[in-house]
């Protein structure tokens, strides 16, 4: 289906441009948004009697995105959740975790304007998108931790899952003993049966 774009729509294209889509992507999602008309002589007429206005009304949207962005970019919201000991997640953080956080700090957000790949399912500190404008972006941190301690140790910049596997190959390796190579297996070492001795004559 040919569309006439009514905002910059991400790898599609800039307002006024008109483009050709899937017809479910149009009837689904960009026709009901209002983000496109579909591209009809009529249409077209409408959309250049109302070019200014439209043209307008983007710049101020963008403004006040730019002016939201200044607030919102780099924020941190922390998330404590539980997660394995090797980092992984009992669960994951959704972009509905992100909304709250960031309400929680005092952002309003969109759910619709969180863009996330996939949901996280680590612990550690995640970019997150946040569209506030089809032309302005900002990033937030999403710092994902077992407690308050563990984020800011995490927003310091400290590797928490690689200091714990750290920590448990220093612990296993206090528990190995060095192994005599000539003895037999089973066969108790001199030093020790001598030790022993010393120990019984006592």
């Amino acid at each position: 289906m040919d569309i006439i774009l009514l905002e910059r729509v991400a790898n599609l294209g800039a307002m006024g441009d008109v483009v050709t889509v899937k017809d479910g992507y149009a009837r689904n999602f960009l026709l009901p948004q209002k983000k496109a008309l579909r591209a009809n002589e009529a249409n077209r007429k409408v959309y250049e009697s109302n070019r200014e206005r439209l043209e307008k009304e983007n710049a101020d949207r963008r403004s006040d995105a730019e002016k939201a962005g200044g607030d919102l970019e780099g924020a941190e919201i922390v998330l404590i959740r539980s997660s394995s000991n090797a980092g992984q997640l009992y669960g994951s953080v959704n972009v509905r975790d992100v909304v709250s956080g960031l309400e929680a700090a005092g952002h309003k957000v969109d759910k619709r304007q969180v863009v996330m790949g996939h949901p996280i399912k680590t612990l550690g500190v995640h970019d997150v998108t946040i569209a506030l404008h089809p032309e302005v972006h900002v990033t937030v941190k999403a710092n994902v931790a077992r407690s308050d301690d563990e984020a800011e140790l995490q927003r310091q910049g400290v590797d928490v899952i690689g200091s714990m596997a750290a920590d448990e190959r220093n612990e296993t390796e206090g528990f190995t003993e060095e192994v005599d190579r000539s003895l037999e297996p089973g066969e108790i070492p001199a030093d020790l049966l001598e030790e022993r001795a010393s120990a019984d004559e006592a």
